[in-house]
């Protein structure tokens, strides 16, 4: 298994290693010990969630206030999807910027989004499985987000907007110049 910081550190890039024959293949999708050694700091994972969508379904940018933020370890089952994680901590050096990594079924990364960033992702196949855990429970209460196509986060979607299908919410998400309920920088990010 092999860990990656991308050029946002707290975000993680994961890749799995496959073994396979022709009788198929094995793989170790998740090892806490090791992500937490990685990352300096303990991981509860409580739940685990799984949507599958069409092509050109864009879910995001999410994220839960405290103290229900959420650490995302998250991945594809079958298909592929652009998946972005935004930095939304106040006084954070990398405070608006973003990674995006193309996860797929083949690729078989994931991406583990800290607490302290609106995540979303696009998916670019139909029939796209996606399964993420996470390290604390909904809350209707905490549940926040950005709009996807805030322009301060010039993030390249691949696909055209007239593909991209968006819920009812994600239509309707506030800027980020315009939320007022992020994360401040070293403060509420893991204390939750």
């Amino acid at each position: 298994m092999k860990l990656t910081r991308t050029k946002i550190p707290d975000v993680v890039i994961i890749e799995p290693t496959v073994h396979g024959d022709d009788r198929g293949y094995f793989v170790e999708t998740f090892r806490q010990d090791k992500l937490e050694e990685f990352v300096g700091y303990q991981i509860n994972f409580c739940q685990d969630n799984e949507s599958k969508s069409s092509k050109g379904v864009l879910r995001g940018l999410h994220y839960q206030l405290p103290p229900y933020a959420q650490t995302k370890l998250v991945r594809v089952i079958h298909g592929s999807v652009l998946d972005v994680a935004v930095d939304i901590r106040r006084g954070s050096p990398t405070f608006g910027q973003h990674i995006a990594v193309k996860l797929t079924s083949d690729n078989k990364k994931q991406m583990l989004v800290p607490r302290g960033f609106a995540h979303g992702f696009v998916v670019l196949q139909d029939d796209t499985v996606f399964a993420y855990k996470v390290d604390s429970y909904y809350s209707h209460q905490c549940d926040r987000g950005i709009a996807y196509d805030d322009e301060a986060f010039g993030i390249d979607w691949i696909l055209d907007t007239s593909e991209i299908k968006l819920s009812t919410k994600d239509k309707t998400q506030p800027k980020l110049y315009e939320a007022k309920d992020l994360f401040k920088y070293g403060v509420d990010c893991y204390d939750a």
